[in-house]
């Protein structure tokens, strides 16, 4: 038995899943209302005997697994080491059997780390300048500090390694956690006479420290961070996404500010869906995490240089992730941290009050320089077409190449030229990752794919109904698990439910249709399950003829005469399979009448 079967056999879905949703019992299932979208009716169902889960408003579904994925913002490795930990199952020994390298045991780390928060913490009460500047120069409250565990880190050598040994921590391993560090006179804490901000994972576990000078005319660098380690990964790490995640969920966006401190104070100002990257490095990890939770992201950087150059970086990434990357600026203070102190409402209104990354850009770079002059127009070109040359949209390129053309007063032709002069960098290494990312879904998609999987139930159960499969093909469907299941049906007309489901390559799809029919369908007389069929069965093929047509429009646009007739005789065949389609349903309601 592998790692995920002996977590499944440890753990009821309806616990896991019953953490994050209010359950009441409907029959065999359990019912609440869906985490992904503002219903009012309970929709989203979990089916302890099948051990799946579907939301009925949003179209998702899955096992355990897939549900802790959707709510922590994690991959899988991350949803079976959450799991793993509730269930018990220690993860090492199923690795060792496969040859694994075993490295260092991350649980202790995580308690090592846990347990210097927890000292540090005593010390800021401990310390009378520490507390005064966290409370009162700061204006943090008590709850916020005990919600970010800040603490304060003593001015001496051995004072956290003493206290760590004591807990029964070894010299290596406190080293290994990135807490101290080597000096001629031997080991001595990493951080001294600081300001403790630990850094927490998706789970609120810490896993390292950022930490602040306590006074302006402390020397040494204003703030030093962790180094890396097994637990920690500034490319990857975003800081209060365990404190954030919910309400970015709620507020369907989410802010980045520059600052830890800055998000400290945008959560006890109430805007809680705000997180913090290490400096202004966006990277593609980032992103990839915080698109589980939204595809609308805002960043509040300084409109200097450094942000500039990491908007630049981060407009690409976003591109090719397909999120919505939106600038906010502040004109009332210069960071989030001030304007806050000045006005909490000040800051509500600044993260509602956005500007699309490359519009921002496109301004930010025309201020600073002569566009009326030769020079000015070749440096304002310099800078912004190796951006505007990885935008992953080939519409959305067009769109901002014609805008930059007005802006200049030049032809669009010369523009055209310069840009494929234009080599970007990262161009080769985009490309492959593109084929490996999801676009998300937009509504009319989600409907689309609802209504298939609603036939597709119906035919699974109700091989009465197994004529309407006659004139689909499982290109029609949009997704393999799906068109897998219609090449089964179509193959096995006669077939049973469970033979069916054993036969099926994705057993938890099959599952989650069974569990759509009990559901929507379960005791409705045979008339209208007909009815419903063929509704559903008709909507499906004008949806296919409509993409169909619309692909069959754009490659009109660039064909030859011999070409032209090819595809408009693929628009006739279309319109006939609509034809027939609707005069066989026709006939069948009028037989059955």
């Amino acid at each position: 038995m592998d790692a995920a079967s002996e977590v499944k056999n440890r753990l009821s879905i309806e616990d896991v899943i019953g953490e994050y949703v209010q359950l009441k019992r409907s029959g065999h299932n359990f019912k609440g209302l869906s985490p992904f979208t503002n219903e009012k009716t309970p929709s989203f169902m979990v089916s302890p005997d099948k051990q799946i889960w579907h939301d009925f408003s949003s179209g998702k579904g899955g096992n355990m697994f897939s549900f802790v994925m959707e709510m922590e913002g994690v991959d899988f490795k991350g949803a079976l080491e959450l799991l793993a930990r509730r269930a018990g199952v220690d993860l090492e020994q199923y690795r060792n059997r496969h040859g694994y390298f075993k490295g260092p045991d991350k649980e202790r780390l995580i308690s090592l780390n846990e347990d210097a928060a927890r000292f540090y913490q005593a010390q800021l009460v401990a310390n009378r300048a520490a507390w005064t500047y966290v409370y009162s120069e700061r204006g943090f409250s008590k709850n916020t500090i005990a919600a970010f565990k800040l603490g304060y880190s003593p001015n001496t050598d051995t004072a956290l390694r003493d206290y760590l040994k004591k807990r029964g921590y070894s010299e290596a391993e406190i080293r290994t956690a990135g807490l101290s560090t080597n000096h001629y006179r031997g080991p001595r804490d990493m951080f001294r006479g600081r300001i403790m901000i630990p850094l927490m994972d998706p789970q609120g576990r810490v896993i390292g420290f950022t930490a602040r000078l306590l006074r302006a005319d402390d020397r040494g660098p204003k703030y030093i961070n962790t180094p890396q380690t097994v637990l920690y990964d500034k490319s990857r790490h975003i800081y209060g996404l365990h404190l954030a995640k919910q309400a970015i969920r709620e507020n369907k966006f989410v802010v980045i500010a520059e600052g830890n401190l800055d998000v400290i104070m945008s959560h006890q100002a109430g805007v809680r869906q705000t997180v913090a990257t290490a400096g202004t490095a966006l990277t593609e990890a980032h992103l990839k995490t915080l698109s589980r939770f939204t595809t609308d992201i805002r960043l509040c950087f300084d409109s200097d240089k450094a942000g500039i150059a990491a908007t630049e970086r981060a407009v690409v990434l976003a591109s090719q992730k397909h999120v919505s990357l939106n600038i906010i600026e502040i004109s009332d203070g210069k960071d989030p941290d001030e304007l806050i102190k000045k006005s909490p409402s000040l800051w509500e209104q600044a993260i509602h009050n956005y500007t699309y990354a490359i519009d921002w850009l496109i301004a930010t770079v025309a201020s600073r320089y002569d566009l009326s002059s030769a020079a000015g127009k070749r440096e304002f070109s310099d800078m912004l077409l190796p951006t505007i040359s990885r935008l992953d949209d080939p519409v959305e390129q067009d769109h901002f190449l014609n805008l930059i053309a007005n802006r200049l007063q030049v032809s669009r032709t010369s523009l055209d030229e310069k840009l494929h002069k234009t080599v970007p960098e990262e161009r080769p290494v985009s490309r492959q990752r593109i084929k490996t990312e999801v676009k998300p879904l937009d509504g009319e998609q989600v409907e689309i794919i609802k209504g298939e999987d609603h036939l597709l139930c119906l035919m699974l159960k109700r091989r009465t109904l197994r004529s309407q499969l006659a004139n689909l093909e499982p290109d029609m469907l949009s997704r393999v698990s799906a068109a897998e299941l219609l090449r089964n049906l179509k193959q096995a007309p006669l077939a049973t439910a469970s033979e069916l489901l054993k036969q099926a390559e994705d057993q938890e799809y099959v599952k989650i249709l069974l569990l759509e029919y009990e559901e929507l369908y379960q005791g409705l007389e045979p008339s209208e399950l007909k009815y419903e069929a063929a509704r559903l069965q008709t909507r499906l093929i004008e949806n296919y003829v409509k993409r169909k047509k619309s692909d069959i429009a754009k490659q009109l646009r660039l064909a030859d005469e011999t070409t032209g007739r090819t595809l408009l005789e693929k628009v006739r065949k279309l319109d006939e399979l609509l034809r027939i389609n609707l005069e066989e349903n026709i006939n069948a309601q009028e037989n059955s009448g």
